[in-house]
């Protein structure tokens, strides 16, 4: 809980990924993937639940093996095709129905390992003393878009119209992308929203991009270990 609001988090793990089969339970530092996220969430002090939305059995398994709670969630809401906010949709209606009264809840991608329990307290901390709808995690664009270009019949154009790509990187205004480690919101902002998970008031905390890692394919994996190895993130024992 924070300023009087209850808090939970939601970390949403399908089974069907075709990148990298069962990516959300591959093995990272001597653990599976979504125990890193489900670790962060259990130091947090202001969450008072955490539930893996999962369609998978093995998943849901190794979640609770982590002192997660498992959600099953529909067949058609985990499809390549679902929309993430969808499942948050129906998970609040579930929630809602149970009794659960929460007023924030925050989205966790269990590919995203190296985000820590102070990344999730700032945004928790930025909604509430703002008194924000949403909050988001950011990082330092991989590309400057001045820097990106457009090809149409196998002609180059930049792809913002007078967008100078040959600036120094200095020199080139400030650009970032949303690293997806982190998702803040009302809960019941749910309903008015579209697709978007940043809505109303919304903010944004920059995080370094160290722990801004997401894990798609097992070329990740391999960086990520690298990344463990050589002492740029901290494993918990």
């Amino acid at each position: 809980m924070i300023s009087t609001k209850r808090v939970i988090a939601v970390i949403p793990a399908r089974g069907g990924s075709k990148s990298l089969p069962y990516k959300n339970i591959t093995p990272l530092g001597g653990k599976p993937l979504i125990a890193w996220s489900i670790a962060a969430a259990k130091k947090t002090r202001e969450i008072e639940r955490i539930i893996v939305s999962t369609d998978d059995d093995k998943i849901a398994t190794v979640a609770r093996e982590h002192h997660a709670e498992v959600y099953k969630r529909p067949a058609h809401l985990a499809t390549d095709e679902a929309l993430v906010i969808d499942a948050l949709r129906d998970l609040r209606e579930t929630l809602r129905s149970e009794g659960e009264e929460a007023n924030i809840m925050l989205l966790l991608e269990p590919t995203c390992p190296f985000r820590s329990e102070d990344d999730i307290r700032n945004c928790l901390h930025l909604m509430t003393s703002n008194n924000l709808d949403s909050v988001a995690t950011f990082k330092e664009a991989d590309i400057n878009p001045h820097r990106t270009w457009k090809i149409e019949h196998n002609r180059p154009e930049v792809f913002i119209p007078g967008a100078n790509p040959w600036l120094p990187r200095q020199k080139l205004p400030p650009a970032f992308q949303l690293n997806g480690a982190i998702y803040a919101f009302l809960i019941d902002g749910l309903l008015t929203s579209t697709n978007s998970l940043l809505f109303g008031n919304s903010g944004a905390i920059i995080m370094p991009p160290e722990r801004s890692m997401d894990i798609n394919t097992m070329i990740d994996i391999l960086h990520a270990e690298s990344m463990i190895k050589g002492g740029l993130v901290k494993v918990d024992e």
